[in-house]
C-alpha cells in the first residue's frame, strides 16, 4: 500500500515526516506531492490523481482552511476527486491553518524550539486553537520569533503527541489515517 499525500505547502510534508514514522506500519510506502499554495493544489490536483498509474495506492489531500469555509473546501475537493476517479480519496482540511495543530501541543513546540511554552496550555486560547484565525502569527508570537514556517514543521513535528492534541482538526486527521490503515490490514 502506497499513501499518496497531495499538499499544499513544504510545511506541511516535513510535519508528515515527522509524525508519520510512528503513526504508519512500516510496509506502507508515502510519496509526497507538494503543491505551490492552495490555488495550485486545487488547479493540478485532478491532473495529478488521473496521472498516477501505480497500483495499491490511496490518496490524502491536506490544506488549510485560511479564512475559507472549509465545508465548502472539502466538497470542491471531494467532487475534483470523484471526477479523478478517486472517490475514495481522504481529504482533510486544517482549521484554520497548519500551525494550529502545532498550538494543539505546546509541549511539542516547546521541546523542537526549546522554548518554555507548555504551561500556556491550559490558557483559554490554546484549548482549541483551530477556532484561532492568525495561529501563525500566534505562534510567531509565543515563541519570540523563533518559528519559521518549514523548519519550524521540521523541529515540532517529530515531538507532536499523536494521541493527546487539543486540535480538533490534527485529531480528525489522524483518525482518517488510521481508519485508512486498517481497512488496509483486514
Amino acid at each position: 500500500m502506497t499513501l499518496v499525500f497531495l499538499l499544499e505547502e513544504a510545511s506541511a510534508k516535513e510535519m508528515l515526516q515527522g509524525i508519520l514514522p510512528r503513526l504508519l506500519p512500516t510496509e506502507i510506502h508515502i510519496k509526497f506531492i507538494v503543491f505551490e499554495g492552495k490555488s495550485d493544489l486545487e488547479k493540478r490536483l485532478k491532473l495529478k490523481i488521473q496521472g498516477w498509474k501505480a497500483p495499491d495506492s490511496y490518496f490524502i489531500i491536506l490544506r488549510d482552511q485560511d479564512s475559507g469555509d472549509c465545508k465548502i473546501i472539502k466538497q470542491n475537493l471531494v467532487a475534483k476527486c470523484v471526477e479523478s476517479g478517486r472517490a475514495d480519496t481522504l481529504v482533510r482540511i486544517v482549521c484554520h491553518e497548519l500551525e494550529s495543530w502545532y498550538l494543539g501541543d505546546l509541549g511539542a513546540v516547546e521541546k523542537g524550539l526549546k522554548i518554555k511554552l507548555q504551561q500556556s496550555q491550559t490558557s483559554t486560547k490554546f484549548r482549541n486553537p483551530d477556532l484561532l484565525a492568525n495561529a501563525a502569527e500566534e505562534l510567531e508570537k509565543i515563541t519570540k520569533k523563533l518559528y519559521q514556517k518549514v523548519g519550524g514543521s521540521r523541529d515540532i513535528a517529530p515531538h507532536l503527541n499523536i494521541a493527546a492534541n487539543t486540535s480538533i482538526s490534527f485529531n480528525m486527521f489522524i483518525r482518517g489515517i488510521q481508519t485508512l490503515v486498517e481497512k488496509y490490514r483486514s
